[in-house]
């Protein structure tokens, strides 16, 4: 993103020593985080506050009326971290430069150099409290200073025909090699890493780009580019340099780098707000701030203020923030979010009203007597900021840098607008915990919506659920396929916070909502299917509920009455309520219970405990529940209640036409040996069922004509299949045929039949 308007051009305070800050000096330091910035040039105008401004950024609308009492404080969306970097403010005999702006930036850090380096050079980062100090000799006055990434070798600049080097490297000699800029007659305007060896030379005349050899201690040309050069600026998170050309510098040509080549973009033109007067220099980088937001931008966005003044840009979690020096307010944009479109440009208007940054103290410096005192205001919006790419800003006066922040929590009070206000909180990187605070605003008094607003929550969380569903499932399908091999960038999606599952939801959200009974029960359930349908709209399963047994020791034998019970518990696609009282174990049996969220179960739960087995049974029949094997055998847990659950279990796990084992088990359970033996033949399986499960439900249902006939059905099988009707040892039946002697006799048995 290119923007226009917010010039960085500052004042200082009467009597305070100029310090020379600028964005051309940013240290390194490997394994913090990436944070990239703009660019600009010790010796022009630095990043503070613009004035006047550019097109879009600017219009002639009156100002706005003040902020409402209270803006700060708890009201106030942004805020500046407790622990800022600090350092001693620049005297006569040392300069200080703010580093955060290039190359990719791994840490913002401050250079102290003190008497042209000769004294000590300290590098403090922002997030590091461990500063850098070293020594080098004095060659004159520092113009810039860098460190390449993994502060490896060090740039520094101090005349205008070339950059002095000095490797940082374990077991090498601190030896300084030099680099003139190869154009005759050029003066070098600044330098920007894009790698650890990279470097890019911006000259009045065009760029150099060299690639550095620090064992040789020299550079080689990699390639050069001629071209008239007012400014440049540098965003190293894109590894893209702009330049400006032509008289007025309205015209800007981007080169981008990588892996050590160049590439020359296509050229484009800043749209001036008015014709010049003269032919000179008329977009300086004061107007420009250059920054990544989400990806490169593809249409012209314009952002009205509605204000006129001195303004400055910070980019913070992909929110464009505008700072106005006047009212001492800051406002911010959302691209992302839909905006007035004039069939070429999208037109935004501020997010959320003006507010003032969160008020800052500054602790008491000094004895303990007098650090004991109150903290200090520190002043916002002073005319000694200096503002730096993306989230940078420096109060020279006070001498700290601070990283600016966004909190979320404010913005929930001040976007009233749910589906609105969803659009916006997917869009930042810390935005799980206030989605899933905003979702139990929603469904609990006073704040309760309506249930088309929920209606709406529910698709757009969805929405970025099924996007990263079907990401980690192309991946998935690409690796298993083998073609991640010839893929070398293919990366697994990231999981972001904006990917709000049902596992969330259920712990966070739905839940809670349940447990706390405060709505009506029609409400309650019907948000719980508008979750439900909402989840069947984009395609996602819901999930279910399954009880696995993770550990089984010692246990040697459980009665064959109470084996289906088991086995249905025992199974990981099966969940049945298990009687604890009816096991009997003649050894000690543990086992480990784990369960995943089930959304299924929030709704029947609710039905239950209002008697709504009508609705229930509704549900079922029209599928508004989709039938599955763990929604099936909760059924059959409400038998005790609502004995039709049954037969709904029962119609259900025939309806999946992979649950006939299951079937089997449940009838065999209920003591419906009859109706089993009748299903398994149906489906033809009975030549393959085990003898003894069923002759141990029929021996356990008392019914001695029960028990004949099962026993005469599996003799006939017998039979049939092998030509004798005995049993063979492996089916472990001696103590049913012995049962049956006992009570029909050795004569009821049947004989063997030759043909």
């Amino acid at each position: 993103m290119v923007a226009s308007g917010a010039g960085p051009a500052r004042r200082l305070p009467e009597g305070e020593p100029p310090p020379c800050v600028g964005t051309q000096l940013p240290a390194c330091r490997g394994g913090q985080r990436e944070r990239p910035a703009g660019a600009g040039h010790p010796h022009r105008a630095s990043h503070g506050w613009g004035g006047g401004g550019l097109g879009p950024l600017t219009s002639a609308c009156p100002p706005p009326p003040p902020p409402e009492e209270g803006s700060g404080g708890s009201y106030a969306w942004l805020w500046f971290p407790p622990h800022p970097l600090l350092w001693n403010r620049c005297g006569a005999r040392s300069r200080c430069w703010a580093a955060g702006s290039e190359p990719v930036i791994l840490l913002e850090a401050v250079f102290a150099v003190r008497s042209g380096g000769a004294t000590g050079v300290v590098v403090k980062g922002l997030e590091d409290r461990n500063p850098i100090s070293f020594r080098m000799e004095d060659k004159g006055e520092v113009k810039c200073i860098k460190f390449s990434l993994g502060n490896k070798i060090l740039a520094v600049q101090r005349t205008l025909k070339s950059v002095d080097f000095l490797n940082f490297i374990p077991d090498s000699p601190q030896l300084e090699y030099t680099q003139e800029c190869k154009t005759k007659n050029a003066n070098i305007l600044g330098f920007c890493w894009t790698s650890s060896t990279e470097i890019v030379f911006i000259t009045d005349q065009g760029i150099e780009f060299y690639q550095v050899l620090p064992e040789k201690r020299s550079l080689k040309l990699l390639k050069n580019q001629s071209i008239n050069v007012n400014w440049y600026m540098y965003c190293p998170e894109s590894s893209v340099i702009l330049l400006s050309t032509t008289v007025l510098g309205n015209v800007l040509q981007p080169f981008y780098f990588k892996s050590g080549t160049m590439s020359k973009l296509s050229k484009f033109e800043i749209e001036l707000p008015a014709a010049p007067k003269s032919s000179k220099l008329s977009l300086s980088e004061r107007d420009i701030a250059m920054a990544t937001i989400e990806g490169s931008c593809k249409k012209t966005h314009i952002l009205k203020l509605n204000r006129t003044g001195k303004f400055a840009l910070n980019v913070v979690d992909n929110l464009v923030v505008v700072h106005h020096q006047d009212t001492e307010t800051s406002v911010i944009f959302d691209i992302k979010l839909k905006a007035e479109f004039d069939g070429s440009t999208t037109i935004h208007q501020f997010v959320l009203p003006p507010r003032s940054i969160q008020p800052y103290q500054i602790p008491v410096a000094g004895p303990a007597s007098v650090t004991s005192q109150s903290p200090v205001p520190c002043k916002l919006y002073s005319s000694s900021w200096i503002v730096f790419q993306p989230d940078i800003i420096i109060s020279a006066s006070e001498g700290y840098l601070w990283s600016l922040q966004v909190k979320l929590e404010p913005v929930v009070n001040l976007l009233l607008d749910k589906g609105k206000l969803m659009d916006f909180l997917l869009q930042r990187k810390e935005c799980k915990m206030v989605i899933l605070s905003v979702c139990s605003q929603m469904l609990s008094e006073p704040e309760r919506g309506s249930l088309s607003v929920i209606a709406t929550v529910f698709d757009k969380l969805n929405h970025e659920y099924k996007k990263y569903l079907e990401a980690e499932q192309s991946y998935t399908l690409v690796v298993e396929a083998g073609l991640s091999r010839s893929n070398p960038l293919l990366k697994r999606p990231v999981r972001t916070q904006a990917v709000i599952d049902q596992s969330d939801m259920y712990t966070h959200v739905l839940s809670v909502f349940t447990e706390k009974k405060e709505a009506p029960h029609k409400f309650t359930i019907a948000v719980l299917m508008e979750y439900i349908r909402s989840l069947n709209q984009f395609q996602i399963a819901v999930q279910v509920k399954y009880l696995y047994a993770k550990y089984i020791t010692s246990f040697h034998e459980i009665t064959w009455s109470f084996r289906p019970v088991l086995v249905m518990c025992l199974s990981p696609l099966q969940y049945y309520l298990l009687d604890c009282k009816k096991l009997v174990l003649r050894r000690t049996f543990d086992f480990f219970l784990h369960s995943q969220h089930y959304l299924y179960e929030l709704v029947i739960k609710t039905l239950v405990q209002h008697n709504l087995f009508y609705m229930l049974h509704q549900f079922l029949q029209y599928h508004v529940l989709s039938d599955s094997k763990p929604l099936a055998c909760l059924l059959l847990s409400l038998e005790s209640i609502y004995p039709p659950a049954h037969q709904l279990s029962l119609d259900m796990l025939k309806r999946l036409s992979t649950a006939n084992d299951e079937i089997v088990e449940v009838l065999l359970s209920k003591h419906q040996v009859l109706a089993a033996l009748r299903f398994i033949r149906g489906i033809g399986g009975h030549d393959s069922i085990s003898a003894r499960k069923f002759l141990d439900a029929a021996k356990q249902a008392e019914d001695d004509m029960l028990f004949y006939t099962i026993f005469r059905f599996f003799e006939q099988r017998n039979q049939r299949l092998r030509g004798n009707p005995s049993f063979t040892p492996g089916e472990h039946c001696e103590e049913h045929v012995t049962f049956f002697k006992q009570v029909f006799g050795e004569q009821a048995l049947m004989k063997p039949t030759t043909f």
